[in-house]
């Protein structure tokens, strides 16, 4: 059993609830998220077309995360989740270096490295992530990937142009809006 996250391009519309949510949850500085939402646009006018991308951490089948930290902060949990042990973190940012997808952060001021760990706590409760409840248009979702897979169908994907593979097979699973799908896409400012 791997666990990871779902997101529905399709239905994100970068109000950037999820983000807010999980700052709120881990009490972070503005600037500082363990969940941020890009938005990007593919295309020209008059064909330009945006879309945006929620992501966390992937909690990936062989995280670079782990492998690197000189102090076995950043480790798997039993359920295969990646989490932060925040006695452990000296805030040497190896983690966040070693990272393909810029998930985990430093907080320089705290001296910690800061990370999703897809809300362990809540979830020993039976309950979801937080950044799952705070998305009033149920683009997210967090379980077993292969009932999530089950669940939303096909043409899932676990990597996009904007979130290439980084060879640690990343445990999340997005239903992507064609335009994702384009390598000629930059960040857009809204």
């Amino acid at each position: 059993m791997a666990l990871g996250f779902y997101f529905n391009m399709k239905r994100c519309t970068g109000c950037r609830a999820c983000q807010v949510a999980c700052q709120d949850r881990n009490d972070l500085p503005v600037g500082l998220a363990a969940r941020k939402v890009t938005s990007y646009v593919a295309g020209t006018y008059p064909a330009a077309m945006p879309y945006h991308y929620s992501a966390g951490c992937n909690h990936c089948e062989s995280p670079a995360c782990v492998e690197v930290c000189p102090t076995g902060a950043c480790q798997k949990a039993d359920d295969g989740t990646v989490f932060r042990d925040g006695e452990a973190c000296i805030g040497c940012g190896s983690c966040v270096a070693a990272c393909p997808y810029g998930h985990p952060m430093l907080d320089e001021e705290a001296k910690i490295s800061i990370r999703c760990d897809s809300c362990k706590a809540f979830r020993d409760h039976g309950e979801h992530p937080v950044c799952v409840d705070a998305c009033q248009y149920r683009a997210l979702d967090f379980g077993d990937l292969d009932e999530l897979r089950s669940k939303y169908g096909d043409g899932l994907v676990a990597e996009l142009p904007c979130a290439p593979d980084g060879g640690t097979e990343p445990n999340v699973l997005v239903n992507p809006k064609d335009a994702a799908l384009q390598s000629d896409f930059k960040d857009w400012i809204m």
